[in-house]
């Protein structure tokens, strides 16, 4: 597999100007979910400088710029929670960054990229709103001025009495006038002057000129030069945690990255590499967590705009990591005087940007089950987990989906004895079956036979028992599942025990080695196999006429086998 993402100089203006655009945006949206993860300011700056180089350099869409964003700091926060209390508890927090980028590496060479997006939009849409609240929860207690309590999401709602009659109005202020930013400056400026930096630079003069002796809550000084390496550590009583938060910021960061390709592709007019991408978006977590980094993931608003203002190769994204970089190294105590409020509010409009209102607004105009599923999806994600809301939501939308298209595929099976307009018949096979005399069965599949079809395949053979020939029409079946095969299995075991005569009429392929694995080619002669429908069933006919000793009047052309 070639991993280096190919670099070329050809669009240099357009990648230079789009990654340095991109930077400009990623700096305060780096600060303020650095800030919001609990892990700081400097760990998003080197979140958004790491993962950004090593995706941009190895991932498999050219046009995606990668850094810390809403969903990745959500789950991060979580990490970091869960492991405040332990020694060395941020070690081990960037130790599960780390894992998290080894688990998207393997699952990049497991070639998995393609599956990773493949659930219904019902769960995305509920998930990403899910994240989306979590975001704004976290955000209520560093815009009233407060830090955090302890207890997350649930923690954070019991406590909004306190939180609300202990607001230190300055920051609220300073938050409520970041937030006003974001909205009200008009999109014919967003690509000149990036509202997040716009806000970010007001909020911060506005607190200097006014605020300057008050008591608000800065970033403070960040540490200029390069960062110290983090030695993974393991704490072998917290294993299995780290395991499956590794596990859960990784996967976030695989659906976070492929679905924010997928809009690439389509501004682009291109096709990202899925796997490619993975093991990029791996890389970049690996060495986040290994310099104290946060996780990252495909960021959505930077790649647009990295794209609307020319970059069109990886390039790009090394201009915007190397921007980055430099401001990390030498210009990181620029940032000092930046209120956290000013974040809050950066970080809580990056919540409701995240829910996807188009959708919340029009799904239960599509169906209550819809319905049911997004709203599910989201109450698990808020207060139960992350993966549990995936989990939960992509088996009852596939249950549905199964049971929709199990009652499709049902009616495409069907068992007739006589000529109908149920299957269509030519006017011989037609002939065959009317003289036949309801003696000849033909049963006939159509289409995919998923597992939901079992059931209508034996419920329709049970229908009939009076008859003396089966056969069974498989010509336009190009799958058969086990579950299906067994039931078929079932139907023609029982023809044959009552001695009645089977033909399989169509079966090649795959459809047939799995009637041959499952052993039906043990019951069956070799010369009932056949290819055409109407031989068998002149056959069938033939086999009728014997078992009867009757004469029937047969058109000369019939009886020819």
């Amino acid at each position: 597999m070639q991993i280096t993402n190919k670099i070329h100089f050809r669009n240099l203006q357009g990648d230079i100007f789009g990654g340095l655009t991109a930077a400009v945006i990623a700096l305060p949206m780096a600060l303020a979910f650095g800030i919001a993860s609990g892990a700081g300011a400097s760990a998003g700056l080197w979140g958004a400088v790491l993962v950004g180089f090593f995706a941009a350099l190895f991932g498999g869409t050219p046009t995606l710029i990668s850094e810390p964003t809403g969903p990745m700091t959500v789950v991060m926060t979580a990490v970091i929670a869960n492991f405040a209390t332990q020694e060395n508890g941020m070690a081990i927090a960037f130790t599960v960054v780390m894992m998290a980028g080894c688990f998207q590496i393997l699952f990049g060479f497991l070639k998995l990229g393609k599956y990773v997006t493949m659930m219904p939009y019902t769960v995305i849409s509920g998930f990403m709103s899910g994240i989306g609240i979590i975001l704004i929860i976290l955000q209520t207690a560093p815009f009233l001025g407060q830090a955090n309590p302890k207890g997350g999401v649930i923690g954070t709602i019991q406590s909004l009495p306190n939180l609300i009659s202990n607001t230190n109005p300055l920051e609220t202020i300073l938050a409520v006038l970041t937030v006003v930013i974001l909205y009200v400056v008009p999109s014919r400026y967003r690509r000149v002057v990036p509202p997040q930096l716009l806000a970010l630079i007001l909020g911060t003069v506005v607190s200097i000129i006014f605020f300057g002796d008050a008591d608000i809550r800065r970033i403070g000084e960040i540490p200029t030069g390069f960062p110290e390496l983090q030695v993974p550590t393991i704490d072998a009583s917290q294993f299995q945690k780290m395991v499956f938060d590794a596990m859960v910021l990784g996967m976030l960061g695989c659906i976070d990255a492929l679905l924010t390709s997928v809009v690439a592709d389509s501004l682009t007019r291109t096709e990202h590499d899925s796997n490619k991408e993975l093991i990029g978006q791996g890389l970049g977590n690996l060495f986040s967590g290994l310099f104290g980094g946060i996780a990252g993931a495909g960021a959505t608003m930077g790649t647009v705009v990295n794209i609307q203002t020319g970059g069109r190769t990886a390039l790009s994204g090394l201009t915007r990591a190397f921007v980055l970089f430099i401001i990390v190294v030498w210009a990181a105590p620029l940032t000092s005087s930046i209120p956290l409020a000013v974040l809050a509010g950066i970080a809580l409009k990056v919540g409701i940007n995240i829910m996807d209102w188009g959708f919340l607004r029009r799904v239960h105009k599509i169906s209550w089950k819809a319905t049911a599923i997004v709203y599910t999806v989201i109450a698990l994600t808020v207060f139960v987990d992350l993966m549990v809301a995936v989990g939960v939501g992509v088996f009852i939308a596939n249950i549905m989906t199964i049971e929709k298209l199990s009652e499709l595929r049902s009616k495409s099976v069907k068992m007739v004895s006589t000529a109908d307009d149920e299957i269509t018949l030519n006017p011989e096979e037609k002939q065959v079956l009317d003289l036949a005399g309801g003696r000849v069965l033909l049963f006939h599949l159509d289409g995919p036979m998923i597992f939901g079809v079992a059931k209508a395949i034996s419920r329709e053979h049970n229908a009939i028992s009076n008859y003396d020939v089966l056969i069974v029409d498989l010509s336009q079946v190009p799958l058969l599942g086990v579950t299906s095969s067994l039931a078929l299995e079932n139907a023609i075991q029982e023809a044959v025990d009552n001695n009645h005569e089977v033909f399989i009429v169509g079966a090649t392929g795959k459809v047939r080695s799995r009637l041959e694995k499952l052993g039906i080619a043990g019951l069956i002669p070799e010369y009932h196999w056949m290819s055409d429908r109407l031989l068998a069933l002149q056959e069938g006919l033939n086999i009728v006429r014997e078992k009867q000793s009757t004469d029937i009047d047969v058109d000369p052309s019939l009886s020819k086998i």
